[in-house]
């Protein structure tokens, strides 16, 4: 029978129950670095390091390795970049000098002997040298250098 109080009492669905998050357990935490900060000297790193590789940027590159790599240190960060720069660095350096003092000796050998024979063909005109490997009379070593 129906309740004169509630009418319609029978043909009313029940209400659903409520919607619940479930509870989800925190994620888990890793051993990784705090992403909001960057390692000291990771940039200067980076630059003594493209630095490193252009020629004739060598010191400018070994400087800026060694002091992002103190700047680390300070910080207590390994910066491996820092010791590849500084190696790479001394490296080319060492390279780089070594081209230099063989082409100038080079230069200067090759030079020296020129210089030789112009002094022979002053003192005699007429004569003949023979410079790399080449014969020629002294007047035509003499026009070809400008005397």
């Amino acid at each position: 029978m129906t309740d004169p109080n509630q009418p319609n009492s029978q043909n009313v669905p029940p209400a659903p129950p409520a919607y619940e998050a479930p509870a989800y357990g925190n994620a888990p935490q890793y051993n990784a670095a705090p992403s909001g900060g960057s390692t000291p000297g990771r940039t200067m790193a980076i630059v003594a390091l493209i630095l490193a590789i252009i020629p004739g940027t060598q010191v400018i590159g070994l400087i800026l390795g060694i002091v992002a790599l103190v700047q680390s240190r300070k910080a207590g960060v390994k910066n491996g970049l820092a010791i590849a720069a500084i190696i790479e660095s001394v490296v080319l350096l060492i390279i780089g000098i070594i081209v230099i003092i063989a082409l100038v000796s080079l230069a200067a050998s090759v030079g020296g002997d020129l210089t030789t024979q112009i002094n022979a063909c002053f003192e005699d005109p007429s004569g003949t040298v023979t410079w790399q490997g080449v014969t020629t009379s002294c007047q035509e070593l003499l026009e070809s250098n400008g005397y």
